[in-house]
């Protein structure tokens, strides 16, 4: 580690801690103790207001009461947090109304050279979704939708909550909050049936905060209603690794990873579920072996290919 970096990092570090001794510099940045002295007595140059403590448990404090000067940015750092919010661009994500006011405060803090090193990283990184001919021209809209930040907040305060669609109202316990191909999913516990539930947040019409006495426990079994179950060569596995639905996952039943069931659940009713899962039935290769499936599942997956089903 360069002394520059290692200084930044040596401020961090005492940042976070109430007390430190020289012993502990050392260990930590694996350097000697005339080198961790040389370090201290340089970020107390910079105006780190450090309290020397003398005797056998003695050491280092900040100050109370006191500011640490400002961190300055690393120069790969500065251009680690500009590709991360180029890489945000048509992805939907929330709280993004606030990124280019933080790419404004960004830019303000750095110099004509750094300046100009990003706007070249502008002109030539493209991610997903952008148009090469005018970057400025996304696939997608921006902004997810708009009651992604709603669920969020509601989430940091409960994760019962309640979801409101044009079908019928849920009362569920969160897992997760996912991005899947450009939509944001909620997978929780229904608490009327313990059944596990995914439903995609633009068919909501609103959430609330559930106000019921009824709550899901870790502890409690999960009722999954599995309809679809599957054995996978190792074939299908490695395609299953390049790329799979966030709620799918492997089971497998030899020691070295070479055959694994797939459980889940196929909606018959929802026939755009049903081709996609077909699809990408198809993606996973010949190494499948269909042991339980719907029959509309069976017909549609019969029609799209040759493939021989077990």
């Amino acid at each position: 580690m360069k002394k520059t970096e290692r200084i930044h990092t040596m401020i961090r570090y005492i940042n976070n801690r109430a007390h430190f001794t020289i012993t502990e510099i050392m260990q930590e940045f694996n350097i000697s103790r005339s080198t961790a002295i040389r370090d201290i007595r340089e970020i107390e140059t910079m105006g780190v207001p450090l309290i020397a403590e003398v005797g056998r448990d003695g050491g280092y404090s900040v100050m109370h009461n006191s500011f640490l000067p400002p961190i300055h940015f690393l120069d790969a750092e500065v251009k680690a947090l500009f590709v991360a919010f180029m890489a945000t661009r048509n992805q939907q994500l929330p709280y993004l109304k606030s990124r280019q006011s933080l790419a404004e405060k960004l830019l303000s803090l750095l110099s004509e050279n750094q300046q100009d090193d990003l706007v070249l990283l502008n002109q030539l990184l493209l991610f997903e979704g952008t148009n090469p001919y005018n970057p400025d021209l996304l696939d997608l809209a921006d902004l997810p939708h708009p009651l992604l930040e709603k669920v969020i907040q509601l989430l940091l305060l409960n994760r019962h909550i309640t979801l409101l669609s044009k079908e019928k109202q849920f009362d569920v316990y969160v897992l997760h909050l996912y991005h899947e191909k450009g939509n944001w999913f909620i997978e929780g516990i229904e608490l009327s049936s313990a059944t596990k539930q995914i439903v995609a947040v633009g068919q909501l019409l609103d959430v609330v905060l559930y106000t019921g006495n009824q709550r899901w426990h870790q502890r409690k079994p999960i009722h999954e209603s599995m309809n679809l179950i599957a054995t996978l060569g190792p074939k299908a596995i490695a395609q299953f690794k390049k790329y799979h639905p966030f709620k799918l996952t492997l089971a497998y039943t030899d020691p070295y990873q070479m055959r694994a069931i797939l459980r889940t659940f196929v909606d018959e009713k929802n026939p755009e579920e049903l081709l996609e899962m077909v699809n990408w039935f198809l993606f996973l290769g010949t190494e499948i072996a269909i042991q339980e499936a719907p029959s509309a599942f069976m017909n549609a997956l019969k029609q799209r290919c040759l493939v021989e089903i077990d």
